[in-house]
């Protein structure tokens, strides 16, 4: 935990790895930096999931940052997107989300918001790691009537809900669809969102009790949503996550439509209404192959960024592009949303199909998926990075990318967060991708156990 910050926040086991105290002390640390940085009293955020330790930490966080001064405005249980485009309208300074996304309820996370909605500077978030871990002697604490505030914000959900509603301006009626809510934030809001767009919507996993959050259901685990579309014959079905920030489709065949295809759609959608910003669209180095080739198709243009939604959406902020996302269902619009809304792109999604005339599966079609072969390589902690110099490696890749030409890819990379290595490969014949997948991972582990 030493880092602090991942790509999206302080995550780990709740509670023994995550910790009361690491939550508090990091409370702290973030308003005394705000505190310092504006000259004033701060006013944050503070939005969270379903899990039973998400009460636990809101409480810390809470405690944490009023000891230094600062005023909190409790949201409740919302999406993370929520919380972000709340904190931006509200104009608070800063806003805090408590989930660990997709993971189940023995995990949880703190992930930080800037002001803007945006995540906190790389600066700012070293600055908070260095009072948490190395100078916590050097925050202040306050007393008195300097202790700050706690106050709820009495209608976040509908503020929230109503902003999506006007982000999407097409009717729904006649589409009978399923919405697996994964028993987390979507449980309070995707009913009136799809309904009050006029679906006839049936919810699965809408029932949180605390532990159940993405257990066997959700973007995680559709194989639940697809059987639950062809025995009640709906139109579609949607699935998010804990947070709610990813969307996964299902078509009514009870076929999976993911990210990938739910990016095209929306890319070759707005690229047609001429609202694709430069005809381009942010994807990751593991987004399909056959994306690429759709893309090149349809005369749109492709940036790809290293995994992780913060990259994607630093790109995009760069250079002002409005849509981009990944393979999970991660999909932001940027005009609409500072970071990744899963329920907007369900609405989106369904957009596209009402006006389409057509059904999710002839509309999913428009995209084909290269076979993809992911293994991954476990490697021993202290031989990180070697492999990128390691001849024997690289000229293997070099040479089966050669062979592979423009219709195969390989990506190698190593995860972040453990000793691992990722590699993907991805081509036209799936015998012969995954041949090369094994041997390259094979030629890996002889130089990196």
């Amino acid at each position: 935990m030493g880092s602090l910050f991942g790509i999206n926040g302080i995550r780990g086991a709740a509670i023994t790895e995550l910790t009361c105290e690491l939550a508090m002390q990091a409370g702290k640390a973030a308003a005394f930096v705000l505190t310092k940085k504006l000259n004033r009293k701060p006013v944050i955020f503070i939005g969270k999931d379903t899990r039973l330790s998400s009460d636990v930490f809101e409480a810390a966080l809470c405690a944490g940052i009023c000891s230094v001064g600062a005023d909190v405005v409790k949201l409740g249980v919302l999406p993370v997107s929520a919380t972000a485009y709340l904190t931006m309208k509200n104009k608070a300074d800063a806003g805090i989300m408590i989930s660990a996304s997709h993971k189940n309820a023995e995990f949880n996370g703190i992930r930080f918001f800037s002001g803007t909605g945006y995540g906190f500077s790389y600066d700012i978030e070293e600055e908070i790691r260095r009072l948490v871990f190395d100078n916590p002697e050097e925050i202040t604490l306050s007393s008195g009537s300097s202790v700050g505030v706690i106050s709820n914000y009495e209608n976040s959900s509908e503020d929230y809900i109503n902003h999506i509603l006007e982000c999407v301006k097409t009717r729904l009626e006649g589409l009978k669809i399923a919405v697996d809510c994964s028993n987390g934030s979507a449980s309070v809001t995707a009913e009136k969102i799809f309904t009050s767009l006029g679906a006839d919507v049936m919810l699965i996993a809408n029932e949180p009790d605390g532990v159940n959050i993405n257990k066997e259901c959700g973007s995680t685990r559709i194989d639940g949503l697809m059987e639950f579309v062809i025995e009640n014959n709906c139109d579609c079905g949607l699935a998010f996550d804990g947070d709610a920030d990813r969307c996964l489709a299902v078509d009514e065949k009870g076929e999976l439509v993911d990210g990938d295809k739910l990016i095209a759609l929306c890319a070759k959608s707005y690229k047609e209404q001429d609202k694709l910003i430069n005809n381009t669209v942010v994807v990751t180095v593991m987004t399909n192959l056959g994306f690429v080739h759709f893309a090149k198709e349809n005369g749109i243009r492709v940036v790809t960024t290293s995994v992780g939604d913060r990259y994607i959406l630093e790109k995009m902020l760069d250079v002002g592009y409005n849509v981009g996302g990944g393979q999970n269902g991660h999909i932001i619009f940027a005009e609409d949303m500072p970071l990744g809304d899963g329920q907007l792109t369900g609405a989106r999604i369904l957009e596209i199909l009402v006006k389409s005339g057509k059904k999710m599966s002839e509309l999913a079609s428009v995209m084909n998926k290269f076979p993809q072969v992911m293994i991954n390589v476990p490697i021993n902690v202290k031989k990180r990075e070697i492999w990128k110099n390691n001849p024997e490696i690289t000229s293997l890749i070099e040479q089966h990318q050669e062979a592979l030409g423009e219709l195969g890819r390989i990506t190698v990379r190593e995860n972040a967060a453990e000793p691992i290595i990722r590699v993907m490969v991805e081509g036209k014949e799936f015998k012969n991708i995954n041949s090369v997948a094994i041997e390259i991972a094979d030629r890996i582990k002889k130089h990196t156990l």
